[in-house]
């Protein structure tokens, strides 16, 4: 039987309609409000895009291998990557897209670090700057490496030639309107990554005996190397992309600025992250089935050096044959390209609104992206492998984060916060003990770890709760 993932398939829909247009009621989503994509429009950034156009750009912009390769390593934990993935997808990540998104859209398209900065303060505003940019800035470089490698093998062609390519790619991307490149390809990629999974999902049925169920013999950690990766907080890292990423909320202001319509928001926002969430999740389930369950996916991917790519092959040319594995070459090649080229444009807005220089200008673009891709380029050079192992914590650091700020967002303006921060605290108990607890951490016992996720936790939320009564107060007596 496949219960277990028909169930999670059917919760992910039913989260869509039912908890999205929650969400989005208790946002406040105005469908005459006029949007930035209109009173801001310059042709290149703030652009009209047709909403469901505009979903396939934001779906391919958050997505790339994430929900793909984050899933597959993340089933080596078990069946308990469904249960992440599902209640992550639903009550974390799509809350955590939609308010970034419709955020940036109340402060006229801005970036994340002054959306959160809004909400948090100076400080947080200029460690968000910093924090993100460094991020977005190894997204790209690692997402032209990974391509380009990939290519080098396959072609025989010289790998730092298709690093050039990719990186002349992106430097187009980086500078044209949005509607000239991205805009146009997105949606036939988005399209290409959506197919793969729902060919792989009809597979899925097809063996379905074997496909592992949720019970209370497989809530447990099946790590080949359970010690050193507990299953908490290694998962909730692990699978990011598909269930909650803060990337993603560097990602949303690019899709905020061509909106045109907010109710248009939980279709694009929501409805962008509930769809990776059913990529995530058949990705998952695929992998446990076809190596016969976790024992199995272990084994083969220990034997493969945890290489993702490998698998992703070998699955796509095993149930789908040549045709499968020419997708499949695509998907390994084109998702990551389209995250680092949305990844990098985003580094040149992020900058534009630090600096306070329109972007409508060409050269303004030329002044912000030479010195972007001579960054870009020189990184490209050194072996950060340890660096960008950071990555994964940062990630969820950074979406904790925005988690927080949401919170506030929502008390400022006399709504329940719970919502956001729920989740929030949840994420501070697994960013802190994660750092403290990974091998490219601290390294310390688990359990000290895990009090040490807690008592931050307790201490954050108790700050929190703390601000927002004086608020309340200070609100009462303005308004008296």
């Amino acid at each position: 039987n496949m219960i277990s993932f028909c169930v999670g398939i059917i919760c992910l829909i039913l989260g869509y309609f039912f908890y999205g247009s929650f969400i989005e009621k208790l946002f406040g989503a105005d469908p005459n409000r006029v949007t930035p994509a209109t009173t801001l429009n310059d042709g290149v950034d703030f652009i009209p895009m047709r909403p469901w156009r505009l979903y396939m750009v934001q779906f391919l912009n958050i997505a790339g291998l994430g929900p793909i390769f984050g899933p597959i390593l993340g089933a080596m934990y078990g069946p308990s990557a469904f249960i992440w993935i599902v209640l992550g997808g639903i009550f974390a990540g799509a809350v955590h897209d939609y308010f970034s998104g419709m955020l940036s859209l109340r402060q006229d398209g801005a970036t994340i670090a002054e959306v959160i900065g809004e909400q948090l303060g100076m400080p947080a505003r200029q460690f968000m700057r910093f924090f993100s940019i460094i991020l977005l800035i190894l997204v790209g470089v690692v997402f032209t490496l990974g391509p380009a490698k990939l290519l080098a093998s396959l072609t025989g062609v010289s790998y730092l030639v298709w690093v050039v390519f990719i990186v002349i790619y992106y430097i187009l991307a980086t500078l044209l309107p949005i509607d000239k490149i991205i805009g146009r390809v997105y949606p036939f990629f988005g399209g290409l990554l959506l197919f793969m999974a729902v060919a792989l999902m009809v597979m899925l049925f097809i063996n379905y005996d074997k496909i592992p169920e949720i019970n209370l013999s497989s809530l447990r950690n099946f790590h080949v190397n359970p010690e050193k990766f507990p299953l908490f907080p290694m998962l909730f890292i692990t699978i990011a992309c598909g269930a909650l990423s803060g990337f993603h909320a560097t990602q949303s202001p690019l899709a905020a600025r061509c909106l045109t319509n907010e109710k248009r928001g939980k279709q694009v926002f929501f409805g962008g992250m509930i769809s990776e969430s059913v990529v995530g999740l058949i990705w998952a389930a695929v992998a446990l089935t076809f190596f016969g369950g976790a024992a199995g996916l272990n084994t083969a991917l220990t034997e493969h050096g945890s290489n993702a790519a490998w698998l992703v092959n070998t699955v796509c040319e095993g149930w789908l044959g040549k045709f499968g594995a020419v997708i499949a070459i695509l998907g390994v090649v084109v998702c990551p390209i389209t995250s680092g080229d949305t990844a990098l444009r985003s580094v040149r807005l992020a900058i534009g609104d630090i600096l306070k220089l329109p972007q409508k200008p060409i050269k303004n673009r030329f002044l912000i992206t030479i010195p972007l891709f001579a960054i870009v380029i020189a990184v490209c050079t050194l072996d950060f492998g340890v660096v960008w192992r950071y990555f994964a914590w940062s990630n969820q650091t950074l979406a904790t984060l925005v988690l927080w700020g949401t919170g506030a967002w929502l008390v400022r303006h006399g709504k329940m916060s719970w919502p956001a921060v729920v989740p929030a605290v949840f994420m501070t108990v697994i960013a802190v003990c994660y750092i403290l607890t990974a091998p490219e951490g601290f390294q310390l016992r688990w359990n000290i770890s895990f009090i040490a996720g807690i008592v931050t936790a307790t201490i954050v939320t108790i700050i929190f709760m703390i601000w927002k009564i004086r608020f309340r107060k200070q609100a009462v007596n303005n308004q008296e």
